[in-house]
């Protein structure tokens, strides 16, 4: 290691790099084939950052430096360019070098999704599936760099979208990420808060924080699980795909997801202050309408494809979740819409109490009314599918009255009884 290091002393910086890269990729190598665990020597790591950043002490020259060597530009090379960073990163993650997850954050920020998934598969791979175990080493980068972190999860709910078997995230990885979140559930916003943003963002690279992602992963989680237990038949028997041991997993899973939605609703809640510091309340959508419209494609195809009488349970709760995310993303402003957007959204959805009242949404209050100030009104027009209720008398002796209901504490939000 010693004589690379005096040979590349003559180079310029870029050359540097360049052939520190070469050395590093034969390095990994010859260690990921030999080694039946994560490689903790920091030589290569210390030998990248004295060539690549030339001992800087701005961060910009490490970003345009580590842009310039990792960056893709649709050649041949890109295959063996985003091998080396998945390396690279790997073993800054086992070694916890700051520069260079730090590079690696504002990299997955300004690179099309398309590369952004591909680092994050290298890296579940590497922590979570090869060696049992090793996840606590990635968990521990979360004081580290949030930023990571944060970039980390958007990439992950890009990558696992639930969309087959192969595509739900694995139980290590989902609560090195619940535990994330559910310890300080601002580090969602950790993007959102520290770059400077644009009405307009770019199309094709990961959204600002990972709600649309975290979204999806709560809503649809119920039917992925019921979907993978659904038994298949094979000969004309049936035959159960899930394990033995399974309902164990499948328990901690259920709760793990619950935890989430209640820290994906908590951040929801807390987004209003944050846009309107920024003068983008209104302005901006941190979770698009254009991402809920396959959202609900989703959920209304797996609905359709498990048998409601058997997966009854499991679509009341996808439901719901889908519901409270919704009223609480447009109570807050992180989703642009109306309710008539989402009356024509969720038409062909299967019927569920909470959504019909979210969609219905309340309205405005009569002038003469008297009530108390942030008191809603009960909805007048009726939820899709109900007939109208004929209103009570002004007064009534005999039934006492009774107060709005609340659709979350600290969010006051009645609605009429469905009958």
């Amino acid at each position: 290691m010693s004589d690379i290091r005096h040979s590349l002393l003559r180079r310029d910086a870029l050359s540097a790099a360049k052939e520190v890269l070469y050395h590093l990729d034969i390095y990994f190598s010859s260690q990921l084939q030999s080694a039946p665990l994560p490689i903790v020597d920091k030589g290569p790591v210390e030998l990248l950052e004295e060539f690549v950043y030339q001992e800087q002490t701005k961060d910009s020259v490490r970003q345009i430096m580590f842009s310039s060597l990792f960056s893709p530009q649709g050649n041949k090379a890109d295959d063996s360019r985003m091998s080396l960073l998945g390396k690279l990163v790997s073993m800054a993650v086992a070694v916890c070098r700051i520069p260079v997850l730090e590079c690696a954050a504002s990299w997955l920020q300004r690179t099309p999704v398309v590369y952004c998934v591909r680092l994050a598969r290298a890296l579940v791979d590497d922590y979570c599936c090869l060696v049992p175990g090793s996840v606590q080493t990635l968990k521990q980068i979360f004081s580290a760099s949030p930023r990571f972190c944060c970039q980390f999860i958007t990439s992950v709910t890009a990558l696992y979208d639930l969309s087959s078997d192969d595509l739900i995230p694995p139980l290590d990885l989902l609560e090195m990420i619940v535990t994330w979140i559910f310890e300080d559930s601002r580090l969602i916003l950790i993007t959102f808060l520290n770059t400077p943003i644009a009405a307009n963002l770019p199309i094709g690279f990961l959204e600002l924080t990972p709600l649309t992602g975290l979204i999806r992963w709560c809503v649809k989680a119920p039917l992925a699980y019921k979907r993978k237990k659904k038994p298949s038949l094979a000969n004309g028997h049936v035959t159960p795909k899930a394990a033995p041991d399974s309902a164990g997993t499948d328990r901690d899973s259920h709760l793990l997801y619950s935890k989430l939605h209640l820290s994906v609703l908590q951040v929801l809640m807390v987004l209003q202050v944050h846009l309107t510091e920024k003068n983008l309340y209104g302005r901006l959508g941190l979770v698009l309408f254009d991402h809920m419209v396959p959202l609900v494609e989703d959920v209304n195809r797996l609905a359709d494809e498990l048998n409601p009488l058997n997966a009854s349970q499991e679509i009341e709760l996808s439901l719901d979740r889908l519901a409270q995310a919704l009223q609480v993303a447009m109570a807050s402003g992180a989703l642009l819409c109306t309710r008539d957007d989402l009356r024509t959204l969720c038409s062909r959805l299967p019927h569920n109490n909470l959504l019909q009242l979210v969609i219905s949404g309340p309205v405005q209050q009569s002038p003469h009314a008297a009530l108390p100030p942030g008191f809603y009104p009960h909805i007048h027009t009726p939820p899709l599918g109900y007939g109208a209720v004929p209103a009570h008398p002004a007064a009534h002796p005999a039934l006492p009255t009774h107060p709005g209901h609340t659709f979350l504490s600290g969010m006051t939000f009645p609605f009429r009884p469905i009958r």
